[in-house]
């Protein structure tokens, strides 16, 4: 890849960050515990270093002059070009004649993967499949499943093709929004086969071949692969992985510099990291994104899954953005087998969608659209057990980890269904491939990482069943230990990593 070729803005520069901005990003690193030591060339090296392989600094970002950098650091310049130096030796910057500093995420063999589904040669009864948020089905499905099949005799004098969803079904939908605070009439909702193909639905109006579109960074990767699929250059926004905050002058910074018009974002226990925008960062981000023209696509797929008693989110991203567009998922609620997912588009812009929605399929199946409308008839029994689960998941898995494994640091997320864990040093993808030894198939950190890096992070979904998930942390603590002791064969890399198995 081209170092300068990635996340430019429409005139065609490399993103440029502030001295000031980057001494934001490094101080904690330079000033923290056990950060005293050493020169200080080394420290400032390490420190940005860091920040490239938490993603904090992108792929194809250009760095402040040495000069401009001294001041904000409060380092000499001498020691500012040493530690640039060391990087460039290192593999993370390249620097070339007109473009200034660029940071380069080195290849992680086995990193990033989108070839997303075969079959796994370690399924059996002792493996844990870290590699899907996704639960068994709900008790009660088979019934909906009878109920709906009782309710087909009255659409079979019809075509079957439903492009925009059953009627019933729309109709539940739009109820869900006008209690949630976004009033939406059932015109306004389109089923698809699933959130993915509702995300691929919304690239038709939105989406421009090469044309720039903001997005998360961690995220949820086969996101990112249905925008690049159509044609869309990612611009990475990194979420602090550990505050789980979203920097809202850093979003309208990368939107300047981007010219990005559309943005993909994931504010109800984000996937990958568990983050909860709060409401007033809903405010601030939604005021960011009509500032500068930008329609949103905001996937709710997990919104449903608050864990310790709180209320689902009252005031949905859409409700400050007139002309965003919502995606919803009956996958993580219910049942990832029921392939059956939502658009909530604005009324202006209904036909539009709908032809895009045309040209991907001629609708989702009748039955399990049925199905759904049992399911959601019964959304408060479900729900509170399919709660109760993951809560009970989340413990165990904390539980382990804090005596197993206590120099990860993750934040427990107050939902959702995956803990997003920093490791003491970067070692995910290696970690993946020992992990599989001990019976645990992981996706790696840059799995989820749109402009690379983040090496140094995990995703461990607690979905699973507490009894199964209770031995996964003295499993993973072995297979870290074969990291630590350089046990993993650089060969081994990139060999069933996550390439065969399904990343949801």
């Amino acid at each position: 890849m081209d170092d300068q070729s990635t996340f430019r803005h429409a005139g065609g520069m490399p993103l440029a960050l502030t001295a000031s901005r980057v001494a934001s990003l490094v101080g904690q690193h330079l000033e923290g515990p056990g950060r005293g030591e050493g020169p200080a060339y080394a420290r400032l090296a390490d420190a940005l270093r860091q920040a490239i392989v938490d993603g904090r600094l992108p792929q194809g970002t250009r760095l402040p002059s040495e000069r401009d950098l001294t001041g904000p650091v409060g380092l000499s310049r001498t020691t500012v070009t040493r530690a640039y130096a060391e990087l460039r030796d290192q593999g993370y910057v390249v620097t070339r004649r007109g473009s200034g500093s660029l940071v380069r995420v080195p290849d992680v063999p086995g990193g990033r993967v989108d070839h997303l589904l075969a079959p796994s040669s370690l399924d059996g009864a002792d493996v844990a499949d870290l590699t899907c948020t996704a639960q068994g089905a709900p008790p009660g499905l088979t019934e909906a499943f009878e109920r709906a099949m009782a309710d087909l005799p009255a659409y079979l004098p019809g075509t079957g093709y439903y492009p925009g969803g059953l009627p019933a079904l729309r109709e539940r939908i739009a109820a869900r929004f006008t209690r949630r605070g976004l009033p939406t009439d059932p015109e306004q909702v389109l089923v698809t086969a699933g959130a993915l193909a509702a995300v691929a639905t919304a690239c038709g109006p939105l989406v421009r071949r090469r044309a720039p579109v903001l997005v998360e960074s961690p995220t949820y990767p086969n996101a990112v692969a249905a925008l690049q699929g159509a044609g869309a250059r990612v611009v990475p926004h990194p979420i602090d992985h550990l505050t789980h905050d979203w920097d809202v002058p850093g979003l309208a910074a990368a939107l300047r510099a981007s010219g990005a018009r559309t943005a993909y974002l994931i504010p109800d226990f984000h996937n990958p990291t568990g983050a909860l925008m709060s409401d007033e960062q809903r405010v601030q981000v939604a005021r960011v994104l009509r500032a500068h023209d930008v329609v949103a696509v905001v996937d709710e797929s997990l919104v449903d899954l608050p864990l310790d008693g709180q209320e689902v989110p009252a005031a949905p991203l859409g409700r400050h953005l007139p002309t965003a567009v919502t995606v919803g998922s009956a996958s993580k609620t219910f049942w990832g087998g029921l392939r059956i997912g939502w658009l909530r588009v604005p009324r202006s812009r209904v036909e539009e969608f709908a032809s895009s929605r045309l040209r991907l399929d001629l609708g989702a199946p009748v039955v399990e659209q049925l199905v759904l409308c049992h399911l959601l008839d019964r959304y408060d029994e479900i729900v509170a057990e399919r709660r109760a689960s993951l809560r009970a998941g989340r413990d165990v898995l904390l539980e382990g980890l804090s005596v197993q494994l206590p120099d990860w640091r993750v934040r427990v997320p107050t939902g959702g269904m995956a803990l997003w864990c920093a490791l003491p040093r970067p070692g995910s993808t290696r970690l993946a491939v020992a992990a599989r030894r001990h019976g645990v198939v992981l996706a790696p950190g840059p799995t989820f990482a749109p402009a690379g890096g983040m090496d140094g992070w995990v995703r461990l979904p607690y979905s699973l069943p507490a009894a199964q998930l209770a031995g996964v942390a003295g499993r993973l603590a072995a297979a870290w230990d074969d990291v630590v002791r350089g046990r993993v064969r650089l060969e081994d890399l990139g060999r069933g990593v996550s390439g065969d198995r399904i990343i949801a």
